[in-house]
């Protein structure tokens, strides 16, 4: 696509969300039609004719619960964050960027990441109790400039969607806002502790409208205290409703633990989120990673098989709960495994040290030194292409927690560093804390996959393998 053919296309693609919006006011169930015919003019084959025709079924049926769902988006969120969230997240990094980036990999023979997670900042106004985060300790920073040309970079590969973690990343909010402002055209996402959101921040968020959060949360009160001091879960709360009245997308961030499993799980912790305007809740599965981690924290096999089930059964299109769940460990069988080193997304850290994954910090490139593509060619991450994916059973995705070998191998064979650069981690001392967990879990997931009917769907990395061969 011609960047002037690209500009009219977008152009006509937020008009059109323009009178969608209008129509949904006035006959949402017409509206929301509208946005399946033209989400289906533009994307074209990129999915099968019957997924736009069971999302118009859905959308006919008012007591389905995922309706009951885009009813409470559409009443609550305001209009630019709508129409932004469509433009950028839809039509820039799932329709263009997604054709571009599928060119790139052909282009320069290497991953090219779906979304860039970065870290503005190691800095943060909380110490919380066993954050990975904290193990960098230096006050680091990637500049706006860094930023910037991290985006643009990116941009020219097909990269239009940027998330960032921290450190804090909202100790940095005003570069943040200065970002989305200029990269107009891109979605940005930041994982935050939420107690920095104010109502100034939240004005600045509608105005832009290309910028969600999610907000970390590890249960109640009592308990998320005590991990990240006291008062902090009232500051979320407080938080949560500044964003809500202002019409923004957010959600929680949870780590789960063998100790908290249970309770953020919850009906009763679900609904309290609900009612508080979450849209979503990603659910992170605990890493031991640093050498101060605690492996006792693990959840034990049968705590993730009880998380496997659960997630599937509040995200559920009966019964659940009306909120979008994820779990990156255990929905590896819907993104074909292990995502990291560039193959959908990658990690910048606020050193520079670009590594495959949040949770592996090891690297041997630095975005300071080098270029995002150089970068994406470094020995680790053309290993782990040529490595993925690593287990054929999707519920064993992780190099490091379910096949801690591998990563022990590939970190071995190119010769990449550890990039704490307070306690630097050997590979050996990480992989050895996953390897019992491992060989628990081998069976258990095992038998899942057994009867895992996704795993029949089509998939296929650079060397062109797919299930089953």
């Amino acid at each position: 696509m011609s960047e002037l053919t690209h500009k009219a296309t977008r152009a006509a693609f937020g008009l059109a969300i323009d009178q969608t919006i209008k129509h949904v006011n006035k006959d949402r169930q017409k509206g929301l039609l509208e946005i399946v015919n033209l989400s289906e003019r533009f994307l074209g084959d990129d999915y099968a004719p019957e997924t736009y025709e069971n999302i118009r079924k859905m959308i006919q049926d008012p007591d389905n619960k995922w309706m009951h769902y885009v009813n409470r988006a559409l009443d609550e969120v305001h209009p630019n964050v709508i129409k932004m969230s469509a433009l950028n997240l839809g039509f820039e990094a799932a329709f263009r960027g997604t054709k571009v980036i599928r060119e790139m990999r052909k282009v320069h023979d290497c991953s090219i990441p779906w979304l860039i997670l970065m870290d503005p900042t190691s800095a943060c106004n909380l110490h919380c109790t066993g954050c990975w985060a904290a193990e960098y300790g230096h006050k680091l920073n990637l500049t706006y400039e860094d930023l910037d040309r991290i985006i643009t970079q990116g941009k020219e590969l097909g990269v239009y969607f940027y998330m960032y973690t921290g450190g804090e990343p909202l100790v940095r909010k005003k570069d943040i806002i200065r970002i989305c402002e200029k990269h107009n055209d891109c979605a940005f996402h930041a994982f935050t502790n939420g107690t920095l959101v104010d109502e100034e921040f939240c004005a600045d968020m509608q105005r832009v409208g290309n910028l969600s959060l999610s907000i970390s949360l590890e249960g109640f009160e009592e308990v998320n205290d005590l991990r990240r001091g006291d008062g902090v879960f009232d500051k979320v709360m407080d938080a949560m409703d500044l964003l809500k009245a202002s019409g923004q997308i957010f959600g929680t961030s949870i780590c789960y633990t063998s100790k908290n499993i249970e309770t953020v799980t919850s009906d009763e912790f679900l609904d309290m989120i609900i009612e508080k305007g979450c849209r979503f809740t990603w659910y992170f599965h605990y890493m031991p990673v640093g050498n101060n981690a605690v492996p006792a924290l693990l959840p034990t096999k049968e705590q993730r098989e009880y998380m496997y089930h659960r997630v599937r059964e509040i995200r559920s299109s009966t019964g659940g709960k009306e909120i979008f769940a994820m779990d990156f460990q255990n929905d590896g069988e819907f993104v074909g495994g292990c995502i990291a080193g560039g193959r959908n997304y990658c990690h910048i850290n606020a050193n520079g040290d670009v590594e495959p994954c949040v949770f592996i910090h090891y690297s041997g490139a630095n975005i300071k030194e080098v270029s995002l593509l150089e970068a994406l060619k470094q020995p680790l991450f053309m290993a782990y292409r040529d490595g993925q994916p690593f287990n054929k059973n999707h519920l064993r995705p992780c190099p490091m927690l379910e096949n801690p070998e591998l990563l022990m191998d590939m970190v071995a064979k190119t010769g990449a560093k550890s990039t704490d650069l307070e306690s630097p981690e050997s590979v050996g001392h990480l992989c050895g804390k996953c390897r019992e967990y491992a060989d628990q879990w081998q069976d258990t997931a095992d038998e899942l996959w057994s009867h895992t009917p996704v795993k029949k769907r089509r998939y296929e990395n650079y060397k062109g393998w797919k299930p089953g061969d």
